[in-house]
């Protein structure tokens, strides 16, 4: 089509997408490079990163013709985060999506000039990433999620699952500074149920075994959220089964896992909706202005297969008030 066949919107149209698209010969565009620190290895977050692809197709981007996909694996230890980011950057990606508190922070030090996306991040207010939900103020925008309020939410549904639960077996993960904070409020919220905390330090994947069998003899396991833990929920679920603890996580896929009661807003859904983000950035939105979303559905999820397992009733109550249940 000639250009003065063009109408006047659709002139500007082609110009703004020449802008933002980068070209290569022949008239084609180029495929904008999608950087992803994931926290955990290829094919434990496979499903994380299928969700990202999905939610980028309901984006109208289709992987090769609009974009490349480049993850970098940290297979657990975050403080390959920065020669991680450094290597996206060199690679030139027009955005780095991020997948947990560490991750942004190593992304802002690296590349404080590229777009970062959160896929759903513990109070990224609180940990100092954006200066507030509605008005980012950098390089970062995305999801957040509000699992700081489910944790303490899983010491009541601890209660109701098992009443004369007293000692609680929390692990969570030390490098990740929102997982400390959450497991503070934890310790608050159990001193007013009569309950105490036994804190377990994840320590990495390679002792994961005597991790857990530092938590047998108590009478629960709560699960911090945490990216590094979801990647190993299915370890994690089946050790906790060996050692006969019922465990809780506020991330609902540990209970796909064999995790006994899940109460939080899935991940899944949160890449999906970071996809939304990347779009908006590759066109050539500022972080800076794109207001943070949270998640609108927190999902109750109970894993009967693990209760018959355990030997727990689990009361018609909470029951009736679950989104799944799994049988």
């Amino acid at each position: 089509m000639q250009f003065g066949h063009l109408k006047r919107r659709e002139f500007i149209t082609l110009l703004g997408s020449a802008a933002v698209w980068p070209r290569v010969a022949r008239g084609q565009f180029k495929p904008a490079i999608v950087g992803v620190l994931g926290s955990g290895s290829a094919q434990s977050s496979a499903f994380l990163i299928d969700a990202l692809k999905e939610g980028m197709n309901e984006n109208g981007l289709a992987e090769g013709r609009d974009y490349v996909l480049d993850v970098r694996w940290a297979e657990g230890d975050y403080t390959h985060f920065a020669a991680l980011a450094f290597e996206l950057l060199e690679r030139k990606s027009r955005v780095i999506v991020v997948t947990t508190i560490a991750a942004a922070r190593a992304a802002q030090q690296v590349a404080p000039a590229t777009p970062i996306v959160m896929t759903g991040l513990i109070d990224p207010v609180g940990a100092g990433l954006i200066a507030s939900l509605a008005r980012p103020g950098n390089n970062t925008t995305g999801v957040s999620n509000m699992i700081q309020d489910m944790s303490a939410k899983g010491l009541e549904l601890i209660r109701e699952v098992a009443p004369t639960a007293k000692t609680i077996a929390a692990l969570f993960n030390p490098n990740n500074p929102g997982s400390r904070l959450i497991l503070e409020d934890v310790q608050r919220q159990a001193a007013k149920l009569g309950m105490t905390i036994q804190p377990i330090e994840f320590k990495g994947s390679a002792v994961l075994d005597a991790t857990l069998e530092a938590a047998a003899g108590r009478d629960a396991l709560l699960v911090v959220a945490d990216s590094a833990l979801l990647d190993l929920r299915e370890r994690i679920a089946g050790l906790a089964l060996r050692h006969r603890l019922p465990t809780f996580s506020s991330i609902p896929e540990f209970t796909d896992a064999g995790a006994l009661v899940g109460y939080g807003p899935s991940r899944r859904d949160s890449y999906r909706l970071a996809a939304t983000y990347v779009k908006k950035v590759l066109e050539g939105a500022k972080p800076a202005g794109i207001p943070v979303e949270q998640p609108t559905l927190i999902e109750l999820s109970i894993n009967m297969q693990t209760a018959r397992a355990l030997g727990i009733v689990i009361p018609d109550a909470l029951l009736a008030r679950a989104e799944r249940v799994i049988e």
